[in-house]
């Protein structure tokens, strides 16, 4: 069977105990918090409980030592989200280390595994 080989490379960041606390998942949700103005849309559009993004949030506040979201309380036009500032430079900055490992390792992964297409498959 000849399959096309590939990389499949995640980022995420830990702290010296490795409790996890950044990765593409709280990048994801970061994003649609921007997206969509709410914690909650931006769960439900990952199929993601309210409380566990709630608790991934607080989790990485807790490590960064920052508010990563200004939220308002629902009212007459009800509640909403955004990023802070500090938020917005940690997801940059994640987005951008990211790119930065997945174009070095994908460099890598071709040079250490270019020979597989010629392999002898019999």
């Amino acid at each position: 069977m000849d399959q096309d080989l590939h990389l499949k490379l995640t980022v995420r960041l830990y702290t010296a105990d490795d409790q996890r606390c950044f990765g593409p998942g709280i990048a994801t949700l970061l994003e649609r918090v921007r997206l969509h103005k709410s914690l909650r849309a931006a769960a439900a559009s990952m199929e993601m409980a309210y409380s566990k993004a709630w608790r991934i949030i607080r989790t990485a506040e807790e490590v960064f030592g920052c508010k990563l979201l200004s939220s308002t309380i629902g009212g007459q036009h009800g509640g909403g989200a955004v990023l802070t500032p500090q938020a917005e430079q940690l997801l940059a900055a994640y987005r951008a280390y990211e790119s930065d490992v997945k174009a070095y390792s994908l460099a890598k992964f071709n040079e250490a595994f270019d020979f597989y297409k010629d392999l002898d498959k019999t």
